[in-house]
């Protein structure tokens, strides 16, 4: 029955594809490979922070058996609260920095009796952004809280004390939406401590300085240059006449260095700069502010943005019930990671130094292996420019590698973007976040503390997948390489995408075959295209929600009832044991890619190239014949869901004739014959079915070239 469905699913596929004859040639030849890989480094899957008292359901053991079913190797752990403006106490134990315990916090570096299985973020008091890429509609910003009791605050590490470098190289700024044009002024600002005392109220020039940063400029109003600030309430006349405007900045560059409300004692209190409250809008002829903003402590405020946000935090600020980063020992002792070294991260935007050395030292006093340390988590979703996110990146790559210099650090772990990562330009005009954190570590002799190159991965936009969007899959994960390579990272540094799906969103399309499609040709085409090591997100899964526009979906290959138990696997589940357990062999092995190209570019033959590209292992087995009997039955059992099929079609011929890697047939395939499938000079599908072979006419090898004809039908 299954091999009648695969047969009869895979000549429906040929049939509706193959619009005219076409061929699809695979160069085999020695020295042609477009990449190697091994299974164990390249093919991995991220786990996210965790619903409240979802840790403790899903860490058991038949749970885990199942998700490991999958075929993914190598771990990563994802480091969810540094995206929601959080300090993340990565061990429950160790010490604030103030001795009233609060202020920055330092997790013990001696492991105890005790092991960790949940640590929990803490909502940073002094931040100053309303939402952006990471917090969403949680929070809020102290800059237009209505409350002037609160306050912003920069973070510390930000200034020339930490960086060695004047505090003008690190502007710190703020800046408001006024949601449309208004016109404005005349603007105050109830400064806290420390205050700028040279800084700028700007204006921007173009259409919207967050989504488009390099179509547009801030410009200074005429009264809005300060030289010599005093701090306190300060009330400046912008304009002689209102200028109509919707997005307003303040440019901070020399700050008074004088401290903060929490004292002294710590020179961070005393470093970087902080704000009240800001008022902004027009003067009347006798004096009268009319503020435009709107004060409140929700999303309801006028959107506020910040360069940066101060780590210090206390007790009191705990949000248990946000979510559950898995405790390190929970997450190398439970079996997710197999016992393969795992990438770890540590907390940079909203962290210490000396914590972030501190979780290092525990794992590794623990003996837990670590592949690779991430640094801090999607900069350029809280609009960090370049230069503050490499002066972070320099030193706590310093602090790291004090602990151990063996270390492997990368960054910046860029959101899911489709094009290079801009931001407002340079006084060169340069917009490249990827080229100007290039030159910063390079001009500082860093750029050897850069051993990967990390990127997330959502190509479609939520809402907008169509069957279209499959053909441009793998244009899209090859040309975003492209650029950043051209951006001036260096040949010899690996590119990791270290979290991926297909959309930002969740919708029913994850679950689809759609979802399970996509997922093939993406693999494929980055590891084929230079790619070195791509995560799958996410591992663990979680019940079906609400995704985009109220579309069930969940990011996870299987669905889940309300206890986390899981339901049923869904398209990603069969397409990752094809990929993982069919296209190459699982373990450690060097696997060779090569190149498949279409003869005519035509949909059809971009679509089955793409799908197709395949892989050549170099690691002999000691018995070829139990070898291949043994993956055709793990390809049997995938093919057990209808919606797997078509793509197994595709995948069945391609990992037979790619995994013998000679010009020779196996010596058994008592399997295949099933299928119709037989050794001959060359490989050739046919669309016309025969007795004995109802979709196939044969595969072969040929010595260097393989040649898939689709003749018309």
């Amino acid at each position: 029955m299954a091999g009648s469905k695969l047969c009869a699913l895979c000549l429906m596929l040929v049939g509706t594809l193959a619009v005219r004859a076409q061929s699809i040639h695979v160069d085999a030849t020695p020295g042609h490979a477009k990449n190697t890989i091994k299974p164990t480094e390249a093919l991995g899957a991220g786990i996210d922070r965790l619903p409240y008292g979802a840790a403790d359901k899903l860490f058991v053991e038949d749970t885990i058996k199942q998700i490991l079913s999958a075929g993914w190797q190598t771990v990563t752990y994802r480091q969810n609260t540094e995206l929601h403006v959080e300090a993340w106490h990565w061990n429950p134990q160790g010490t604030w920095s103030d001795p009233a315990g609060k202020g920055y916090f330092t997790g013990s570096a001696a492991p105890g009796t005790e092991l960790i299985r949940h640590s929990y973020g803490y909502p940073l008091p002094h931040r100053g952004v309303t939402r952006d890429d990471g917090t969403d509609t949680e929070g809020y910003s102290r800059l237009t809280d209505g409350d002037e009791d609160s306050y912003w605050k920069s973070n510390p590490y930000l200034s020339k004390a930490y960086t060695g470098e004047d505090d003008a190289l690190h502007p710190q700024w703020v800046f408001f939406d006024l949601s449309s044009r208004q016109d404005v002024s005349a603007i105050r600002i109830a400064w806290a401590e420390p205050f700028a005392t040279k800084y700028a109220v700007q204006y921007w020039t173009g259409e919207d300085p967050i989504r488009k940063p390099a179509q547009g400029s801030w410009q200074t109003f005429p009264g809005g240059g300060v030289t010599n600030g005093k701090g306190g309430s300060a009330t400046l006349q912008l304009a002689a006449a209102p200028v109509n405007v919707q997005w307003v900045r303040i440019w901070m560059t020399e700050s008074s260095n004088t401290c903060d409300s929490h004292g002294s004692a710590d020179k961070r209190n005393c470093l970087g700069y902080a704000i009240r409250e800001v008022y902004l809008g027009t003067t009347t002829k006798n004096g009268k502010f009319h503020d435009l903003l709107r004060h409140t402590p929700d999303q309801d405020q006028t959107a506020t943005y910040c360069s940066s946000v101060d780590p210090w935090h206390e007790p009191a600020d705990l949000a248990e019930r946000a979510g559950d980063q898995i405790g390190f020992d929970l997450f190398y002792t439970s079996g997710v990671t197999r016992g393969l070294p795992a990438m770890i991260p540590i907390a940079m935007l909203y962290g210490t130094p000396e914590d972030a050395a501190a979780e290092i030292a525990y794992i590794e006093k623990r003996g837990y292996p670590i592949s690779y340390v991430e640094m801090g988590e999607e900069p350029d979703g809280h609009y960090t420019l370049p230069e503050d996110y490499a002066a972070l990146y320099v030193q706590f790559a310093e602090a790291l590698h004090r602990v151990d210099p063996k270390l492997k650090l990368g960054g910046p772990i860029f959101t899911g973007e489709n094009k290079d990562i801009e931001v407002w330009p340079d006084g060169d005009g340069k917009a490249s976040f990827t080229g100007r954190f290039i030159d910063y570590l390079k001009f500082h002799g860093k750029l050897g503390q850069l051993a990967f190159f990390s990127f997330e991965h959502y190509p479609v936009d939520p809402g907008k997948v169509q069957w279209s969007s499959l053909y441009d899959e793998a244009y899209l994960v090859q040309h975003i390489m492209d650029v950043w390579r051209e951006d001036g990272v260096p040949a010899n540094v690996p590119f990791f995408i270290t979290e991926s799906n297909l959309s930002s969103a969740s919708s029913e399309a994850y679950m689809d075959i759609w979802g399970g499609l996509w997922l093939a040709d993406y693999i494929g085409a980055f590891l084929s295209g230079g790619g070195s090591a791509v995560y799958y997100f996410h591992y663990l899964p979680e019940p079906v929600g609400r995704g985009h526009n109220g579309s069930p979906g969940t990011f996870n290959f299987f669905s889940a009832d309300r206890d986390f138990k899981i339901r049923q696997p869904l398209s990603q589940y069969f397409v990752s044991q094809l990929l993982n357990l069919e296209w190459v062999q699982p373990g450690d092995g060097a696997h060779k890619l090569f190149a498949a190209a279409s003869a005519q570019r035509t949909i059809p033959s971009k679509f089955l190239r793409r799908l197709s590209p395949c892989a050549n292992a170099n690691s002999a087995t000691s018995n070829p014949s139990a070898s291949w009997a043994s993956n055709g039955s793990t390809l049997m059992d995938c093919l057990k869901s209808p919606r797997s099929a078509r793509l197994a079609s595709i995948f069945l011929c391609c990992s037979l004739v790619a995994r013998s890697g000679t010009s020779t047939a196996p010596p058994a395939l008592a399997f295949w014959p099933k299928f119709g499938i037989s050794f001959s000079p060359e490989i050739h599908f046919s669309s016309e079915p025969t007795s004995r072979n109802p979709a196939f006419s044969s595969c072969t090898p040929m010595t260097t070239n393989w040649v898939l004809r689709l003749p018309s039908t």
